[in-house]
């Protein structure tokens, strides 16, 4: 059996010069390509090594160089190389990070979601993004593969997947490297590897280690606009060792241990839009002062003023009681054997367990005024897999096949502790218009809300198995027809508890509900919304049985489902090839974790999500290689597409009907002249909800959303990079590159409109007339942006030494990448709005040695 490994992998849209070439070669190491060696790049996307010119698959393929060049050091980055994938993070470090690929991702704040974009390290599926958000270090390749999967990895995912591969110990030679690096913020990284065959030719052990720091790039300050802390900064390092063979019997294989610790504190928020409630004095008339005192001169009063929205991000400023904590351990073991099991056949078992620990604390109203802390979260997740796999190629070659099985055992236990401080009850009289004072629930209930606390526990456990094959038959010169399938099975079984609860205000003002509807019957929904305030409230009061009360609950979710792809490849010529293809993907479903999932008497769990998907590429390459060009056109529709929505008083999950993505990919990479290389990609897309998004709900969250695009899914993306490398003389050599990312306009929070409150019972056509009505939500559209990365410097000895100056995002460009309702500020058209902000500009130098 011809075996083929890959050691180097380049960018299709971002490859430069400094690229080690990639070859495929047989067991005699004969290049085995009709096109130029020089330029052949091999990826293992499909579970086997091929040249990804000639793979039926819409695919990018990162080489560590890359990386380098951009500075890409973590997943949330890697959209600086993808046109088609973007990354976003919101509030925790632990569970609000977002990857989409062609604009479809699953967004955050709610454990029990699994990712649209599956994560695979060294062929280990990891069960969150936050879990896999330690340092880029000693990695072999990255692969981005766009549209569902299924059929190929262990784990099915709806949207996409990335594909990590870290360096494997290599068997034949001593090495290592170490990168020193110091940057703005006064930022300090350093990196290294050592590679040490321990018996020559067969056994190797690998060390790698990474260790950053940075200072925050927003200030945090309190009610008297004093600066008491930094957030969005970095704290963390990783350790990570390998042992690896490689024996004559064919037998290879290594087991991989690696420890990761983080202290950042992530991440602050920053006030777009403050609530006409502050502007007209209402704050300061119930004694909590314009804003909370927060110091931040630039806020828009202006729905409109975009100018000033970004002007108040520039300002970075984040106004809280304290700045943001969070302290992460990461750990896990992976093993990866593969065994001969004949000339053309090879079993390989990939296993794995990780631990993830993670202890956060944060001001949840985002504001100066202290209203509602989160003093302590705790996330534990248990993860084993385990994937086998039987694959090999017969008829002379003609037919690749593979056929395997995945299991997966998720343990999730997350204990958050919420509070209520200070000005919780000013607050409260701030957003009935002052018109009770100061203190509307004292005066109904004789009570204080101040310290109210309590400590809610949402566990799960979740277990997946699945069988699957996938199958290229080669059908005649040329024509090569791919099937695959996968069935899985999902179990999970989970629930909400409170461990802790000292509540005595929600009591008390369910009691008074007699003498506040006497008064006024329209402060009986407010007073319970926020007498009650969801993530405090008691559960399980008698009340809950006909009132919109927190009850505790455990549900089971139970789901299986046939994932199958059809893919039809044709080579017109040695270098230009096309395909065809038709997935049905799917994500599984699961049960919403959060303390308003059973409110009525609602079922916890939410439905699978499912999504077909039609796809036609054409690869083309010079004989040469000096010109390469992959255009990808797809059409992707999801059904029970899975969303997540904050109200500004609570988390919303439900599914809408349909969602659609469709567009056409464009990577290109051309070698003009001998040290000069360029790049040009570019991503057009529709992402949306149609217009009859809602089928036959008559939910006001899902009808608001038909009409408008998805989050985050800018409808341009572009990239433009040149790489320039000149001889200065026989040991010493000059370089230079940049690269321009631009993207379109996008929509950066889950509405449009500003919900309308309508009447039990409305038909879908009364729904849709009030949402038609409703103004746009403010600061929802973020305007394009172009982002310039520079990296320049020489390398010595052979490119054995090098020193380079660096800085991303040139401009300074200000960009927010998740708007929402602030925390209790307002309700509907007053509702104050704030961001979670993207990096300013970065600037460094790095040293490299290589040994």
């Amino acid at each position: 059996m011809t075996r083929k490994f890959a050691y180097v992998a380049c960018s299709l849209m971002a490859c430069s010069a400094l690229t080690t070439p990639a070859f495929a070669q047989d067991e005699e190491g004969e290049a085995q390509t009709a096109r130029s060696t020089d330029n052949v790049i091999i990826v293992t996307a499909t579970r086997r090594a091929q040249d990804v010119q000639d793979i039926p698959l819409a695919v990018t393929a990162i080489a560590p160089q890359q990386l380098e060049a951009q500075r890409v050091v973590n997943i949330q980055q890697i959209s600086a190389l993808a046109p088609s994938f973007t990354a976003s993070q919101a509030q925790l470090a632990s569970g609000s990070v977002v990857l989409r690929v062609r604009g479809i991702g699953t967004t955050s704040n709610n454990i029990g979601f699994e990712s649209a974009v599956g994560i695979f390290i060294d062929g280990a599926y990891q069960a969150r993004p936050g879990v896999a958000l330690s340092e880029f270090v000693d990695v072999e390749r990255v692969e981005v593969l766009r549209g569902p999967q299924g059929t190929l990895f262990g784990r099915n995912t709806s949207a996409g997947a990335l594909n990590i591969t870290n360096a494997r110990p290599d068997v034949t030679e001593f090495s290592g490297f170490v990168n020193a690096e110091y940057g703005n913020f006064d930022e300090k990284s350093l990196q290294g590897a050592i590679n040490v065959p321990i018996v020559e030719d067969t056994v190797a052990v690998r060390l790698t280690g990474a260790y950053r720091q940075r200072d925050g790039f927003l200030d945090v300050v309190n009610a008297a606009g004093t600066k008491i802390g930094e957030t969005n900064d970095v704290d963390q390092w990783l350790v990570r060792g390998q042992i690896g063979w490689d024996t004559a019997s064919g037998l290879r294989g290594r087991i991989i241990a690696d420890y990761s610790r983080s202290q950042s504190s992530c991440c602050g928020a920053i006030e777009l839009y403050q609530s006409p409630l502050v502007t007209n004095g209402i704050y300061a008339a119930v004694g909590a002062g314009a804003n909370g005192g927060n110091g931040q001169p630039v806020v828009a009063t202006n729905r409109n003023d975009q100018g000033a929205f970004e002007r108040a991000m520039d300002n970075r400023t984040v106004s809280a009681n304290f700045a943001p904590e969070a302290d992460i351990d990461n750990y896990g073991v992976t093993g990866e054997l593969e065994f001969p099991v004949s000339d053309s056949a090879d079993l390989i078992f990939i296993g794995s367990y990780r631990k993830y620990k993670s202890f956060e604390r944060y001001d949840s109203d985002f504001t100066a005024l202290d209203i509602f802390n989160v003093p302590a979260l705790n996330l534990e997740i248990d993860n084993w897999t385990a994937e086998l796999r039987l694959q090999g190629e017969t008829f002379g070659g003609k037919l690749n096949y593979m056929i395997g099985g995945f299991y997966s055992d998720e343990q999730i236990d997350q204990s958050v502790s919420f509070s209520l401080g200070t000005d919780f009850n000013r607050n409260f009289g701030a957003l009935l218009g002052g018109a009770l004072g100061p203190a509307p629930l004292t005066v109904f209930t004789g009570l204080n809300p101040a310290g109210t606390s309590n400590t809610n526990r949402f566990q799960q456990d979740a277990k997946s198995y699945a069988i699957f094959t996938h199958n290229s038959l080669e059908i005649t010169d040329g024509l090569e027809l791919t099937v695959g399938a996968r069935y899985s099975w999902e179990d999970k079984s989970g629930g909400f508890t409170q461990t802790a609860v000292n509540n005595q205000i929600c009591p008390a003002t369910l009691n008074a509900l007699g003498a506040i509807g006497g008064a006024n019957p329209a402060l009986v929904p407010p007073f319970i919304g926020i007498g009650c305030f969801g993530f405090t409230a008691p559960a399980n009061l008698p009340q809950a049985a006909a009132l919109p009360l927190v009850r505790t609950f455990q549900s089971d979710f139970n789901d299986e489902e046939l994932i199958y792809t059809v893919k039809l490849g044709y080579e017109f010529s040695p270098f230009v090839t096309s395909y065809a293809s038709f997935t049905h993907g799917y994500k599984a479903g699961g049960i919403n974790l959060d303390t308003t999932a059973a409110v009525n008497g609602a079922d916890p769990t939410f439905l699978s999500e499912e999504v077909d998907a039609w796809e036609l590429g054409l690869k083309g390459q010079t004989p040469n290689g000096a010109v390469t060009v992959n255009i990808a056109a797809f059409y992707e529709k999801f059904t029970n597409f899975q969303v997540l929505e904050f109200t500004g008083t609570a988390f919303a999950t439900f599914n809408v009907p349909v969602a659609e993505t469709r567009g056409v990919e464009i990577e290109s990479l051309i070698r003009p002249a001998d040290g000069l290389t360029l790049n040009l990609a570019a991503t057009f897309l529709k992402a949306d909800y149609p217009e009859d998004c809602a089928g036959n709900q008559t939910s006001v969250q899902v009808v608001a959303l038909c009409g408008n695009d998805l989050t985050n899914a800018p409808q341009v993306v572009a990239l433009a990079g040149a790489m320039w490398e000149k001889p200065i003389n026989d040991s010493m050599e000059f370089f230079i590159t940049g690269q321009v990312r631009i993207e379109g306009d996008q929509r950066t929070s889950t509405q449009a409109v500003i919900l309308p409150t309508v009447a039990a019972g409305s038909t879908q056509a009364q729904v849709q007339a009030a949402v038609a009505g409703a103004p746009p939500i403010i600061a929802d559209i973020q305007d394009g942006k172009a982002f310039v990365n520079l990296r320049t410097g020489l390398r010595f000895g052979d490119g054995a030494y090098a020193i380079e100056g660096w800085v991303n995002n040139l401009t300074n460009e200000v960009v927010r990448g998740v708007t929402f309702n602030t925390t209790l500020r307002g309700s509907g058209a007053t509702n104050s709005r704030s961001a979670f902000t993207l990096p300013p500009r970065q600037y460094g130098v790095t040293l490299r040695a290589r040994f």
